[in-house]
This record gives structure tokens, C-alpha cells and sequence, in this order.
């Protein structure tokens, strides 16, 4: 069913939704590409679907642009994670929990623990030795080029879903590529392996090369890596790869890529590195803020083609607002 053909369906839903909390809503559906919408003068309600985390951030500034003063947002998967990050934000959206036909008051939900990395010395030399960044995040040691996977340890099973005993490193980018680098040059060691791949992704991931799918995927997490390297380029002593709140989708869906560091002054410093104009980008990274230092200033580094008013306002409306730093549009050269 299309989004089109989803349209009525999810009008009528909310209608109903709210009608049975409300009573007779006698707003007016309104466009509200994240789901479905009703606005009753300076009230508003949305129906956050089907992708709610990704919603959040419009939701609030849909509501803003229409001036509402009370804003609904019914939400039927991670309701815990939406309540926590509305609850970053001053003056935040009432957030709902949809439980068949009926709505009850959502619950923030804390941080999940990440999982332990796997104790592989031996590995991440290997990853050390190729000159690659070594990322830990959500409890994989992953070897990157320019914020690229190439690489990573894995345990307990293999991409393939092979039971190992012992930690292995499987290379390749993604895991389509992970299985076909295992099948077809299985038989190198892993340092050949490794080797092959980086050179494959270094002649593509690189300043005026040819556009190709080597040096579009993950650009935040190449905007991450150049920070990394340089971090006086956003005003910082030192700065160093940190996961975010709730682990990155698909290795081609936008994200964000999160780092903690400090200032030339000591001060610790969270920063948000993301590529286009995503919405949902202040309250994610807010959210990693609040698992990783609370207290910490939060720097949302974008490109300055990317640098929206509206990203600007969203950052301010946190309750412990964030600054968005534009860096020159060239700034993987």
C-alpha cells in the first residue's frame, strides 16, 4: 500500500484515536507527511507512522509553523525513546502511547546499555597496523576509511550465520560485500583481505574523485572522521568517535555520527555530525548527549548548504540548548 493509498486510513484512525480520549474533535485533517494530522485552532494531534523516531523533529516543527500551543503526538512503536526525546526539548510535544484503540500517557524509556566488545587483541591490532580508524560502537569493533566500515570483529556467528567460537574479522563494506569478500577471498589472510578493501575504498573515498556509491554512503560518519583528525576545525582540543543513544539503521539510511571531546579550555564538548537537512537530527542528538554527558555543550556540525534555520531553532529549543556549526561546503578536501 502506498503512502497515497495510507493517506485516509490513517486520517480516520486518528479521528478515531482521538475522539476516544477527546471526544468529538471537530478539527480539520491537515497534511502531515509523517503520518496524518488534526488541528483545532491552536491544538494540534498527530499520528506519528510509520516511522516515529524520524518524525519527532517535523512533528515539532510542523506544530511551530502553524503556531499551536498544544501539540498531541500518538505513537505505536518505540513510544519509550519518543517520550524521552520530546522530553529533551522545553515546552515539549504531550506524547501518547497508542495501545490498540485506545491511548494512554507514554513513559520515557532510559538508554539501553550498549553490549561489551568482544576481548580480540589480536584483531583490532590488525585494524590498528592497516592505519584505519578503529570504532567501538554498540558492541562491534569496526575498522573505517573515512567513516566507511571495511571491516569488523565479529562473534557468535558469522554474516552468514555460521555459530564460531572465537572472534573472526570479516571484511568488506556492508554485509552483502562481508559475505561475497568471505566467499571469494576467503582463503587470503585477513591482512590480505584487508588490504585489498582499503585500497578499493581509499581510490574512491577521496576529494574529486568520481561520484560513486564508495564515497556517498555514511558521509556524516567521513564529516566525523575529518573532525576527528581535525578538531581545531570546529574550535576543539580533542575529540573521539562516541555511539548514539540508539543504534544507526542501514548503512545507506541518513544517521547521525556522535563524538566527545573536549575544548581547548578542558570543557567537555558532544558533538552531532550529519549530512542534508534531516529533521530528526536535534533530537537524536540530544538524546546521545543525554546518554553520553548530560551536561556536556553540543556542537550539530553540518555542512553550511546544510546549516537550515530550522535546525538552528530546533537546537534552541532544547532544554539545554545546542549550537549548529557550519563547516565550508569542501570540507572533505
Amino acid at each position: 500500500m502506498t503512502g497515497t493509498d495510507r493517506a485516509p486510513l490513517l486520517a480516520a484512525k486518528l479521528r478515531a484515536l482521538a475522539r476516544a480520549l477527546w471526544g468529538d474533535v471537530i478539527g480539520d485533517a491537515a497534511d502531515f507527511p509523517g503520518g496524518a494530522a488534526l488541528v483545532d485552532r491552536t491544538t494540534g494531534w498527530l499520528l506519528l507512522d510509520p516511522l516515529p523516531l524520524a518524525s519527532l523533529g517535523p512533528a515539532m516543527v510542523w506544530a511551530e509553523r502553524r503556531e499551536l500551543t498544544e501539540v498531541h503526538l500518538l505513537v505505536e512503536a518505540d513510544v519509550g525513546i519518543v517520550a524521552r526525546r520530546a522530553g529533551l526539548f522545553s515546552d515539549p510535544p504531550v506524547i501518547w502511547e497508542v495501545d490498540g484503540t485506545a491511548l494512554r500517557p507514554a513513559t520515557s524509556a532510559p538508554v539501553a546499555a550498549a553490549p561489551a566488545a568482544p576481548p580480540a587483541a589480536e584483531l583490532a591490532e590488525l585494524l590498528v597496523d592497516a592505519d584505519i580508524e578503529v570504532v567501538v560502537e554498540d558492541g562491534i569493533v569496526r575498522g573505517e576509511v573515512l567513516g566507511l566500515e571495511v571491516a569488523r570483529i565479529v562473534h557468535g556467528t558469522t554474516t552468514a550465520g555460521t555459530p564460531i567460537d572465537e572472534p573472526v574479522l570479516e571484511v568488506g563494506v556492508g554485509h552483502a560485500d562481508r559475505e561475497l569478500t568471505g566467499m571469494l577471498y576467503g582463503n587470503l589472510p585477513p591482512a590480505a583481505q584487508l588490504a585489498r578493501v582499503i585500497d578499493i575504498v581509499r581510490e574512491h573515498r577521496r576529494p574529486g574523485a568520481e561520484r560513486h556509491p564508495l564515497n556517498q554512503l555514511a558521509p556524516e560518519r567521513w564529516l566525523r572522521a575529518r573532525l576527528i583528525a581535525e578538531p581545531d576545525r570546529v574550535g576543539l582540543a580533542e575529540l573521539h568517535p562516541a555511539p548514539p543513544a540508539v543504534p544507526r539503521p542501514n548503512l545507506r539510511d541518513p544517521a547521525i555520527a556522535m563524538a566527545v571531546g573536549k575544548d581547548h579550555d578542558g570543557t567537555l564538548v558532544v558533538v552531532a555530525c550529519s549530512v542534508g537537512i534531516h529533521l530528526d537530527l536535534v533530537p537524536a542528538a540530544a538524546d546521545a548527549r543525554h546518554a553520553l554527558a548530560p551536561d556536556a555543550r553540543l556542537l550539530l556540525v553540518v555542512p553550511e548548504r546544510d546549516a537550515h534555520p530550522v535546525t538552528r531553532r530546533l537546537a534552541e529549543r532544547l532544554q539545554h540548548p545546542g549550537v549548529v556549526v557550519a563547516l565550508a561546503d569542501d570540507w572533505r578536501s
